[in-house]
């Protein structure tokens, strides 16, 4: 080994050795010593003056002591070593920056510091200089690279203001890769709603996107685990896409791939959870306001052995390396199958609500996935539709161009046609018939409505079909439930005093029987 310490009768027969002329290299196989230590001590002889006679008259003790004091050029690596080691901060912060290699700040080291370590000593000591800092954190991330994920295990707690109950709460935590950014919020659970709005809300706070999103193996995030290729959740890929970012699920049973958050998870232990232990809040947002000011003084706080914090890596080096955040906020959605009507609409039962699709899509099953503002239909995971979401009941949201320009309704049936048929069977009848087709935004969406109402005087007869109408036209209400709902109740043979009176007592029917008309 380089520079090993040998006895002091080996010392001696290294120094004959060389006043006779044999060289380092003789040397250092005959007496089994490196060639390195070979020339520490031949450099020592030199920098004391002395011949060998004289080395030869002094006792062991005294050789001990000479030998014992370092030369100057191993002085002067302790001062480069010190040397070194003062840049090391500057090196950790600056290898988070894209591009930027050890190898390239080696070269940088070696211009100014011409003296100085080769490259594997270089990397030796720096190596040795992380483990010091953070043993657990010498992976080196790059800016912009990753963002990762987890709940606390332990958990905090609010107070019910009605019953005096302490509610647990979840803690969710993200940290930033590269500059260890941290973001902290309390939800209520786990969920998908609690933890999409924790993962958009810490998008929001870092400003940018990150190139992926390291989670655990949550049931809001994975569906199947798996060593190479876990099965994702549909809300958390879509929230991806909406991003534009990966998800990488770490494996199950290690630990160390998700070590910079577990990390990150003990320190908001130190730094917040123990703060807040004898303080009581009332609400989720009392809790999550004192979370923040806690979190504000951590990030801001230098890290320990270095001259700068988590939120000055962040501004300087990482949050340029984000990608821009999208214009609109995310948005949970959910997905329903249905079955395209022959009018060329789906129906969203959540809201009673109708949207158009392609007529060639009539017969397909679809997925409906919809958010608070949007609706968007998916055939074989394409989309062949959107839509801005409305909430009024029992109406019809069209695009034009979806419906076909020769459908069987266009050719067979036509407004003239249905209000010439309520016409035949009454004054009242025509006139529903028009309001109808008045209503919706396209004449297709009403015929379906109109032969249902029309095709009732097959069953019950012109004169009730008109009493029927007459009744609806007085509720303003314009649908064949209308029609049926006061046929069932008998009010179409009732005078109006009498519909009042009577509208709540009679029974409901299923049939229609003996002239009277059952639903």
């Amino acid at each position: 080994m380089a520079n090993k310490r040998i006895d002091m009768l080996n010392i001696k027969q290294l120094l004959r050795l060389y006043t006779q002329g044999v060289s380092k290299l003789q040397i250092s196989k005959q007496l089994g010593i490196s060639r390195n230590t070979a020339k520490k001590y031949i450099s020592l002889f030199h920098e004391h003056q002395l011949t060998y006679d004289e080395l030869i008259e002094l006792s062991d003790e005294d050789l001990d002591d000479l030998f014992e004091t370092p030369p100057t050029d191993i002085r002067d690596k302790d001062s480069i070593k010190k040397q070194l080691e003062s840049l090391f901060p500057y090196i950790s912060k600056e290898l988070k920056r894209v591009g930027v290699t050890r190898y390239l700040l080696w070269e940088e080291y070696i211009d100014k510091y011409p003296s100085g370590y080769q490259y594997s000593r270089f990397c030796h000591h720096y190596r040795e200089w992380c483990k010091k800092v953070n043993p657990s954190m010498h992976i080196e991330h790059k800016a912009g690279d990753k963002l990762f994920v987890d709940y606390t295990g332990k958990k905090l707690h609010i107070i019910d203001k009605e019953t005096g109950e302490q509610q647990e709460v979840e803690v969710f935590v993200s940290i930033l890769g590269a500059s260890g950014m941290t973001f902290v919020e309390a939800t209520r659970t786990q969920g998908k709603e609690d933890f999409l709005g924790s993962l958009t809300k810490a998008l929001h706070y870092y400003g940018g996107v990150p190139a992926a999103i390291v989670t655990d193996n949550l049931r809001t995030a994975v569906k199947k685990s798996h060593k190479y290729e876990p099965v994702i959740t549909d809300s958390l890929l879509d929230f991806a896409s909406h991003y534009s970012t990966t998800i990488l699920p770490t494996r199950t049973y290690h630990p160390k791939d998700k070590a910079l958050v577990e990390n990150a998870v003990r320190i908001v232990y130190t730094r917040i959870f123990a703060p807040l232990r004898k303080d009581h809040f009332f609400s989720l947002e009392a809790l999550n306001k004192a979370i923040e000011n806690l979190l504000e003084g951590y990030n801001e706080a230098p890290m320990k052995r270095k001259k700068y914090s988590r939120a000055d890596v962040f501004r300087e080096v990482e949050k340029h390396a984000l990608s821009p955040l999208p214009a609109i906020v995310y948005q949970l959605k959910h997905s329903v199958r249905a079955t395209v009507h022959k009018t060329s609409h789906v129906y969203l039962s959540k809201d009673k609500h109708y949207y158009s699709v392609p007529f060639s899509y009539i017969g397909k099953k679809v997925n409906i996935i919809f958010s608070k503002n949007t609706v968007e239909i998916y055939y074989d995971q394409r989309r062949i539709a959107f839509h801005n979401r409305v909430l009024a009941k029992y109406q019809y949201t069209t695009v034009k161009e979806h419906m076909p320009s020769s459908y069987q309704f266009m050719t067979e049936w036509n407004p003239s046609r249905f209000i010439s048929w309520g016409r035949s069977v009454g004054e009242y009848c025509e006139q529903y018939i028009i309001k109808i087709l008045e209503k919706k935004q396209h004449p297709e969406q009403s015929y379906k409505t109109c032969l249902g109402i029309l095709s009732l005087s097959k069953k019950i007869g012109n004169i009730r079909l008109d009493n029927a109408c007459k009744r609806a036209l007085g509720y303003e209400k314009y649908s064949l439930a209308m029609i049926k709902s006061i046929l069932e109740r008998g009010l179409d043979n009732l005078t109006d005093d009498d519909a009042f009176f009577e509208e709540k007592k009679l029974p409901k029917h299923k049939n229609i029987r003996g002239g009277k008309y059952y639903q």
